[in-house]
């Protein structure tokens, strides 16, 4: 089965020893683009309470134009 060709904007068909090292290597190991994803997920994809972020807009103090002042 030939392997799946990702689409790579301005490459022209061209992949660097460093790209081909890179793809090498995920296929090898599966698990670490896995691991990638739980690390994506628990700082960055994680759920927003909107009425707390709603309270939390309402308490701050709003900063003066000079700070040194």
């Amino acid at each position: 089965m030939k392997p799946r060709q990702h689409y790579r904007p301005f490459a022209g068909g061209y992949v660097s020893e460093f790209g081909q090292f890179i793809d090498s290597y995920l296929a090898a190991h599966p698990a670490l683009q896995e691991d990638q994803r739980h690390g994506w997920d628990i700082w960055w994809d994680h759920q927003v309470d909107l009425d707390e972020l709603e309270k939390q807009r309402a308490d701050t103090v709003p900063d003066t134009p000079y700070h040194y002042e």
